[in-house]
């Protein structure tokens, strides 16, 4: 979900920047036979861009906490457990540079033209929101993983959820952990979110929640 977001927010950001420098820089748009600071319906179209960027942030803001809140309800897990020192810092780490990023870059639509304010403050709170949620998540073991008898979750700076139903098997490549379902379908998990410790337990617990008839786990773990 979070690489996804990204993605969408860096595709809006390439229009949002170039607007920004002709209307900034007030360049000739010989096209149009206008400039920069000429352009008509340049207020709407910022806040048209700022709109959907802040919409997606909001929703992925929404996940996040949503996710947050649900996994550390441990009396409805089968297995419920904190995420790894090893994960947690990397999230930390990628959140922070994530909002480093944003804050640069929201300063530089923010130079450029104060007409690209709301662009600018959807990254901003883009930004404050992520290192807010990554301080609350890391403190208490609030970044955990789990398992009911329906699916895995998984919650830190992005939402992992994977149901069993049509699951066909479970694999390991690398660091992540696959599963694969009917038509071609393929979820996966982080698995550095497990310490080495509760890497047998996980698998323990996921085996006695799917018919192993229809799935085939991995046994290299």
């Amino acid at each position: 979900m979070n690489r996804f977001i990204n993605a969408v927010l860096l595709f809006l950001f390439f229009p949002t920047m170039i607007l920004a420098i002709f209307v900034g820089l007030d360049l000739p748009i010989e096209a149009l036979r206008t400039s920069g600071s000429q352009l008509p319906y340049r207020h709407e179209i910022f806040l048209g861009l700022g709109i959907f960027m802040m919409i997606i942030i909001v929703r992925r803001s929404i996940r996040r906490w949503m996710g947050l809140n649900l996994v550390n309800r441990t009396a409805k897990f089968i297995w419920n457990e904190p995420m790894s020192e090893t994960r947690i810092k990397r999230v930390q780490v990628y959140t922070f540079l994530e909002g480093f990023v944003m804050v640069v870059v929201a300063a530089g639509l923010l130079q450029l033209t104060t007409v690209a304010w709301l662009p600018a403050s959807a990254l901003i709170f883009g930004a404050l929101d992520g290192v807010v949620f990554t301080l609350v998540g890391s403190r208490k073991d609030r970044f955990r993983a789990g398992i009911t008898s329906k699916a895995v979750i998984v919650a830190d700076r992005d939402v992992s959820l994977v149901y069993f139903s049509g699951l066909r098997k479970v694999s390991i490549h690398q660091q992540t952990i696959y599963f694969d379902y009917i038509k071609g379908l393929q979820l996966s998990i982080p698995l550095d979110c497990l310490t080495s410790a509760q890497k047998e337990r996980f698998f323990t617990t996921l085996e006695d929640q799917i018919d192993r008839d229809k799935v085939f786990i991995t046994k290299n773990r």
